[in-house]
């Protein structure tokens, strides 16, 4: 079936916002005893469940064919030919502990390949948006990513492992070397909005692992669209359902895989 990206980005877009104005106006006076935890800091609240079922109601209504992947669980998870990938509001801890960084993620993919992302930041009122074939935009304006070719000049974000500790030794390792060899390092708390913030070229290049299609599909595509390269740490480019991502311009992307491959295989 056709379906015109352009315009079905235009109107996600409208969800997503209307979607971020709950959270904001939720926000003013949050309880954090209402905070529900899934598992090991793994925390919920009415907050997300109920974005979440403003998004789905959303994009079902402009998309009613599409099938969806979502964090909350809110909805049947069901893979279609468009699916629809949601993370209602990325960078839940921030939220609940007030910090002013956190966002609305949405993918789109067709046929298992992303064709659509959208990445909202309502704290500085900075919607990100890209589809298949489109540059990659911020509020309406196209972004790049940054020409930073060489670790030396670079500012780089990481998440921080937050439950899965499987592979602890080997991160260290890695912030170890890359402290002495780049500019610095960023731990933002929203993966969606540390991939976005590579796309416009805030930060040369983002690496984390243990994260879910729905940190990932939306800010990852608007990275690609910007003209970066993103994949696993291992160099496949399965980095939506694979769990671990290094994203990057293309030039930095080279020598920043190989360096974190080498920790992460040895």
């Amino acid at each position: 079936m056709e379906v015109d990206l352009e315009k079905l980005c235009s109107r996600a877009c409208s969800v997503v916002k209307e979607a971020a104005a709950f959270i904001q106006k939720e926000s003013a006076a949050f309880n954090a005893s209402r905070v529900e935890v899934k598992s090991f800091n793994q925390l919920v609240s009415y907050v997300d469940e109920t974005a979440e079922k403003m998004l789905v109601d959303g994009l079902r209504s402009i998309l009613p064919e599409a099938g969806f992947i979502t964090e909350e669980s809110t909805t049947a998870a069901e893979s279609k030919w468009f699916t629809w990938v949601i993370d209602p509001l990325d960078g839940t801890t921030n939220f609940i502990h007030g910090l002013p960084v956190y966002s609305v993620s949405v993918g789109l993919l067709q046929n298992g390949k992303p064709v659509m992302g959208i990445v909202y930041e309502p704290n500085r009122d900075e919607l990100f948006y890209a589809w298949q074939h489109s540059p990659a935009y911020l509020n309406g304006q196209v972004i790049r990513v940054s020409q930073t070719a060489e670790l030396a000049q670079s500012l780089l974000a990481t998440g921080f492992p937050y439950y899965d500790f499987d592979t602890m030794q080997h991160y260290l390792n890695t912030l170890d070397e890359l402290m002495k060899t780049t500019r610095g390092m960023r731990r933002m708390g929203s993966a969606a909005v540390d991939l976005v913030y590579v796309a416009c070229g805030r930060f040369d290049g983002f690496f984390e692992y243990g994260l879910q299609p729905w940190d990932v599909c939306g800010g990852a595509f608007i990275v690609q669209q910007a003209g970066g390269k993103v994949t696993e740490f291992s160099g496949s480019e399965n980095f939506i359902f694979g769990k671990t991502i290094v994203a990057a311009s293309s030039a930095l992307h080279i020598p920043l895989q190989r360096l974190i491959s080498k920790h992460f295989t040895a």
